[in-house]
């Protein structure tokens, strides 16, 4: 009987928080397992949206909504192992608290002989808040590999919504419950408030994303991308908090801590104070009051107005305005254009009484009167060499489709009956903007979309143009002169609409005729050619062979010249040599003769060693005689000494 006196005194002197810990691991683990099936009916939701509509808003909000069921429930599972272990130091003091119960995936992780050893220093209550932490912000990161969600989400958007906002609502009544619990007997109460805030702060944000999501509004699908920012950050936050209790592990004689608070989480209220709230904690958790240093007493002081003078300066320098090069600034003054601003800095007032709206400055633009192009971009643009294929848009055939090219109505004549045929032309228009203030300001106020009026324009001025005229008149006629008549037409209704475009250029890249008219086309063409070529090839010949004439005649005159010039100078010098000769004879007499004969044997000896000299005066008066015949004499020894010797005597 003593006994149970004590143990009912003992009872009696453990704090609030001991006594009803039963009663809150009850509201927790109910909390726990409704978060779980909800996740779970998410879950084959989100499997299902995933397979049939990805490119719709339903997966980013079941998405976002389950990662932050996932991040509560982290919290909550911290939770309940600290009220766990109250109630049983409350219902048997005496005995050890043993740990939870691990899951089978724990049971399995902890089987390997590798792990066992780490996990002997960390307990189960890590994994608990370290996995969902982790699944959310794996789940955030594959929704983020989607697509950007369409902005329709239909009427089930409103009723979507609504519903969130109810559930929203249940969440706020658990969350006022939570916030105005006692301390003395929840501590954990208040830590978890901000968790909750945080799961409405989603379930509002994708209300309004789903509620608002029509026409082509493009704000709700990026908020819905931006909700799971929201979740993603706590989730973050609680598995560092896990990785960080790793080197603390818990004591079985001391009251788990609860390491799932989130300081982000608890920035979700109204009026936020993060610095007040930065103070509290450093003064809870290491003892510093930063309301006692001064420096940091006027920080918070001079903070308001040093905001409001900051926040003052960046309004008042809204009113600069920077034109680049390659535009001009119209200056807007309470919505009234003012003045035509040149490139460079400009002063004005501040937004939104003072305003600047660009406009191009030279820029040169083209258009085709055609189908506009697709406005996707190729992936890669791969830049065209000399040696490879010529471009798409190098391609003139008549035999090829072109996105440019425009069909028109032309009136023709076929078996002495008047009909119609269409034909393919590709007119090009090289235009800017006025290079004047006036062009500057109508093309900006008078004109929404350029293109698609000058694209018009054009369409009507080449309907009616081409109205009046035929196949041969059209095919016969000079494309420059006929491009000069369809800009000035252009350009003329352009300037009665006050457009403020000028049409630099209009040019016509190709006509392409019917195809009956093409192949008789192409014949005259070929037939043209050919003429051509064979005009060429007979002038080419006759060049030739005049060349060929005129290089004869050139080497024959050269010749006959060079030898005239020869021939003239020869006799020049025999000249000169005769009036030598003859002076020196009638100075020298006999003795220049014979120096003369002297000299001419002499150079004959040396150019005719075998030389046979017949002179007059030998014999005296009778003249020797030369004995001419040619015989051979048989060969004996010694006569040829004999002969030699004969003829030598002879000779002299």
């Amino acid at each position: 009987m003593s006994t149970n006196k004590a143990s009912g005194a003992d009872d009696a002197v453990k704090p609030l928080r001991f006594q009803v810990a039963a009663s809150h691991t009850r509201w927790l683990t109910g909390l726990i397992n409704g978060i779980m099936v909800i996740s779970s009916v998410l879950y084959l939701i989100l499997l299902m949206l995933y397979m049939v509509s990805p490119d719709s808003v339903w997966p980013w909000v079941t998405g976002n909504i389950m990662a932050a069921l996932w991040v509560c429930a982290a919290s909550l599972q911290c939770a309940r192992r600290i009220t766990r272990w109250r109630g049983h130091q409350f219902a048997s003091p005496a005995e050890p608290v043993l740990p939870e119960k691990p899951s089978a995936f724990l049971r399995r992780l902890t089987a390997s002989a590798r792990v066992r050893p780490l996990l002997r220093y960390v307990d189960a209550h890590v994994f608990f808040q370290a996995l969902p932490a982790l699944a959310a912000l794996l789940l955030i990161f594959l929704l983020w590999q989607l697509p950007l969600p369409a902005n329709e989400a239909g009427d089930a958007g409103y009723f979507a919504g609504s519903f969130f906002i109810l559930c929203a609502f249940a969440v706020l009544v658990l969350e006022r419950h939570w916030t105005l619990k006692n301390p003395q007997e929840w501590p954990e109460a208040a830590r978890l408030a901000p968790l909750l805030r945080m799961l409405i702060g989603v379930l509002l944000l994708s209300a309004a994303g789903v509620m608002f999501a029509r026409g082509t509004a493009v704000w709700p699908a990026h908020l819905l991308m931006l909700t799971g920012i929201l979740p993603a950050l706590v989730a973050l936050e609680l598995f560092l908090r896990a990785l960080m209790a790793l080197f603390s592990p818990p004591r079985e004689d001391k009251e788990p801590e609860f390491i799932a608070g989130s300081l982000l989480a608890a920035q979700i209220c109204w009026p936020p104070r993060p610095l007040q709230f930065v103070q509290n904690e450093l003064h809870q958790h290491f003892g510093i009051d930063l309301r006692q240093i001064w420096a940091f007493h006027f920080i918070r002081r001079a903070l308001l107005p040093l905001a409001a003078f900051l926040l003052l300066t960046g309004w008042l320098l809204t009113g600069v305005s920077e034109v680049p090069l390659t535009q001009r600034g119209i200056y807007e003054s309470f919505g009234k254009p003012v003045a035509v601003r040149q490139p460079g800095l400009h002063l004005g007032l501040p937004w939104p009484f003072g305003h600047t709206q660009m406009v191009d400055n030279g820029e040169v633009h083209e258009l085709t009167t055609g189908a506009e192009e697709p406005a996707t971009a190729s992936p890669v643009e791969v830049a065209d060499t000399a040696e490879g294929p010529a471009p798409e848009s190098a391609n003139r055939l008549w035999d090829s489709s072109h996105s440019s090219d425009k069909s028109q109505i032309i009136a023709s004549a076929g078996n002495d009956r008047q009909s119609f045929q269409i034909m393919d032309m590709d007119v090009r228009f090289v235009y800017r903007i006025g290079m004047n203030d006036d062009a500057a300001m109508a093309s900006l106020y008078h004109t929404e979309n350029m293109p698609v009026l000058i694209r018009s324009i054009a369409n009507q001025v080449l309907v009616h143009d081409f109205s009046s005229r035929t196949l041969d008149n059209l095919l016969g006629s000079e494309q420059t002169r006929l491009a000069a008549d369809i800009g000035q037409k252009v350009q003329r209704q352009l300037d009665n609409l006050h457009s403020g475009v000028e049409l630099l250029a209009t040019v016509i890249e190709s006509i392409h005729p019917p195809a009956g008219a093409a192949d008789a086309y192409h014949g005259v063409q070929a037939a043209q050619i050919l003429a051509q070529s064979a005009i060429a090839g007979e002038k080419g010949q006759a060049a030739q062979q005049l060349n060929a004439a005129q290089q004869f005649s050139r080497l024959a005159l050269d010749a006959a010249t060079a030898q005239s010039h020869e021939n003239l100078d020869q006799a020049q010098v025999m000249t000169l040599r005769f009036n030598a000769e003859n002076q020196a004879y009638q100075a020298g007499g006999q003795s220049f003769l014979n120096e003369r004969y002297f000299s001419q044997l002499t150079l004959a000896m040396q150019q005719h060693p075998k030389v046979l000299i017949v002179d007059s005066r030998i014999g005296g008066e009778t003249p020797p005689v030369l004995d001419l015949r040619n015989f051979t004499l048989p060969f004996t020894p010694g006569a040829d000494k004999a002969a030699h010797s004969v003829k030598a005597e002879t000779t002299r």
